[in-house]
């Protein structure tokens, strides 16, 4: 029996995100069911925001970044009367399931309302920090280590130009995925991520020894999310604003100037800092990403199919899999300590 199935994206645009609404909509289109696309995250759930799906109209989105659908940081659990208004607007507007494509904060709805409401919830892990739980690799984090390569591929050339420091801050809140793969892969000097504390003075003398050891720049690419620790067993300095989403989350950065000036003061070198911000974002889905959003729709549509609700499409091994929501966003994957040893290899 056909039914309607509605798909939306939460949080944080991520290129990818359109070919896993292209795959998802081909797959259940074919097996008789009908599309709706959701507006706006979970506020289009609030404000009845719907636009129609169907194979031709995702046709040819498949290398286009953001998503057709748009997005928001909505948190419906925060509204008063919120889950309500939202229970009650899926069953005048007879939407039989939900496909939920987003990071922690949207699975984290999602896994409410498929607990506490009974509502029928499938996710799919979206996130250019790769920090789910549940899932090898999130789409949308290749794309973003490749844009963050490339920039620090040509901050190595000017920095080499004018025998500079550059100070690099590449995003990632609570955890540096992007900021140790895009720093080995673009040979930084230095990496900084939130899950590992290096003091400012350790940063400044392997500095002065690349320095002293023939080098004329240097590369610091650090997270947004990093401390910044004077030495240790010191107090520790945060950079990040007291503005929060409607999930709690603080507005952070700032880290990259802030240390760019310490560097520069410590050492007399003179430093830089180049903030990528959103730009990681953006853009064109390396080929990776296409093949695993499309692989993540095909699952997800896949799990409508047969019930497995409360379900998320997950990466193990080379296997697209279900595993439950609450893996996702019970805790967050952090950088093993492999990578950091491994980025740590080349500091000196």
């Amino acid at each position: 029996m056909a039914k309607r199935v509605a798909i939306l994206t939460g949080g944080g645009d991520c290129p990818g995100l359109n070919a896993v609404i292209r795959a998802a909509t081909r797959k259940l289109v074919r097996a008789g069911h009908e599309m709706v696309g959701v507006r706006h995250g979970w506020r289009g759930l609030l404000e009845n925001e719907y636009m129609p799906l169907d194979i031709e109209s995702t046709a040819d989105i498949l290398a286009q970044g953001g998503t057709i659908l748009r997005t928001s940081r909505t948190n419906p659990m925060k509204q008063e009367g919120g889950v309500e208004l939202l229970v009650d607007n899926l069953r005048q507007n007879d939407i039989w399931a939900t496909i939920a494509i987003g990071g922690d904060d949207t699975l984290g709805v999602a896994n409410k309302l498929f607990g506490e409401y009974a509502l029928n919830m499938v996710g799919v892990p979206k996130t250019i920090d790769n920090d789910l739980s549940g899932t090898d690799y999130t789409f949308g984090f290749d794309t973003a280590v490749q844009i963050a390569t490339e920039c620090i591929d040509r901050l190595n050339t000017t920095a080499e130009s004018h025998d500079r420091t550059i100070v690099v801050e590449i995003m990632g809140r609570h955890t540096g995925w992007i900021t140790v793969m895009a720093g080995i892969a673009g040979g930084a000097d230095v990496v900084m991520l939130p899950e590992f504390d290096i003091s400012v003075a350790e940063v400044c003398d392997i500095l002065k020894r690349q320095r002293q050891g023939g080098k004329n720049f240097n590369i610091v690419a650090v997270s947004e999310g990093a401390k910044l620790v004077t030495r240790e067993g010191e107090e520790k300095m945060v950079v990040q604003s007291v503005e929060v989403d409607a999930f709690g989350n603080v507005k952070l950065g700032g880290v990259a100037n802030l240390l760019a000036k310490e560097i520069e003061r410590r050492t007399g070198f003179e430093t830089r800092a180049t903030v990528l911000g959103h730009i990681q974002r953006g853009g064109t889905p390396t080929a990776h990403d296409r093949i695993l959003a499309t692989r993540y729709g095909v699952k997800a549509a896949e799990m409508v199919q047969t019930g497995q609700w409360g379900q998320m499409a997950a990466l193990q091994g080379d296997e697209i899999v279900a595993v439950p929501l609450e893996m996702a966003v019970g805790e967050r994957k952090l950088v093993r300590p492999e990578f950091w040893e491994l980025a740590r290899t080349f500091f000196a």
